[in-house]
């Protein structure tokens, strides 16, 4: 499902340019509809309508679309249904009402159906984070061998980090450098970093401790070198959660 929703996501962007073309001609096209019908068409009607479309380019998630048929819809309908028409003058303040309206609820529209496909992405990322650490429970619990569920975590640790690569090293020790806390901190030299603004450091390795209870099991050397990674701190947590499998198993 992950994979398919990328797919998605690739597609609408690729089509981005044509999808705010469309958004922005379709109330053109409907407003001049309206105008030329032989029989009048309430304005209350024709608005409705147009929120139907704003809506419609909302939904596909770009914000330029929403706002371009909110734009156009405000524009045209003043243009082909108010009077004097052919005419971007507006003689009724009902209709100025009408116009602004349109134009006021379509940006509202657009950005609450960002925001709620942004919250559905959220969501989608903790369900992948949880079953990524379900299933290296599992594995852990099926005694599978320390070298494969090392290999799982670390895998699976550089996917939710979004790191360019991520490797566990056996050691009794842990080396200095950025840590990666247990609450999702990343620290330097006993200061913390602002990971959420500028990233995971990229001149230099982190290492995520692996600990059973206060002895060191090893480390996880993170390395995100090609380009700033922000991981939420929720995504830490998470990768921490990962390592933590990893002390668990009877060996390492």
């Amino acid at each position: 499902m992950r994979h398919e929703g990328m797919d998605i996501e690739q597609l609408v962007s690729q089509r981005r340019p044509w999808v705010i073309t469309v958004a922005a001609a379709v109330p053109l096209a409907l407003c001049a509809a309206i105008g030329a019908a032989p029989d009048s068409v309430p304005d209350a009607s024709a608005a409705v309508a147009l929120v139907v479309v704003i809506v419609a380019a909302s939904a596909t998630g770009i914000r330029a679309a929403g706002l371009a048929a909110a734009v156009s819809s405000a524009v045209w309908f003043d243009f082909f249904l108010t009077q004097p028409y052919r005419s971007f003058a507006i003689d009724s303040a009902e209709d100025i009402e009408v116009a602004l309206l349109l134009l006021v609820v379509g940006i509202a529209v657009t950005e609450l159906a960002l925001w709620g496909q942004h919250q559905r992405a959220d969501l989608s990322r903790q369900r992948g984070y949880l079953d990524g650490v379900m299933a290296t429970a599992e594995s852990v619990a099926q005694d599978a061998g320390a070298s494969s569920v090392t290999s799982a975590v670390a895998d699976r640790i550089r996917e939710v980090l979004d790191l360019d690569r991520c490797e566990f090293v056996a050691s009794g020790t842990v080396p200095g450098g950025p840590l990666l806390e247990r609450d999702g901190s990343v620290t330097r030299g006993g200061s913390s970093l602002d990971v959420d603004r500028g990233g995971l450091p990229i001149d230099s390795t982190i290492v995520l401790p692996v600990r059973s209870g206060t002895a060191a099991r090893g480390y996880f050397q993170l390395t995100a070198a090609s380009r700033v990674a922000r991981p939420t701190r929720d995504q830490r947590r998470v990768a921490v959660l990962l390592a933590d499998q990893v002390a668990a198993l009877s060996t390492v």
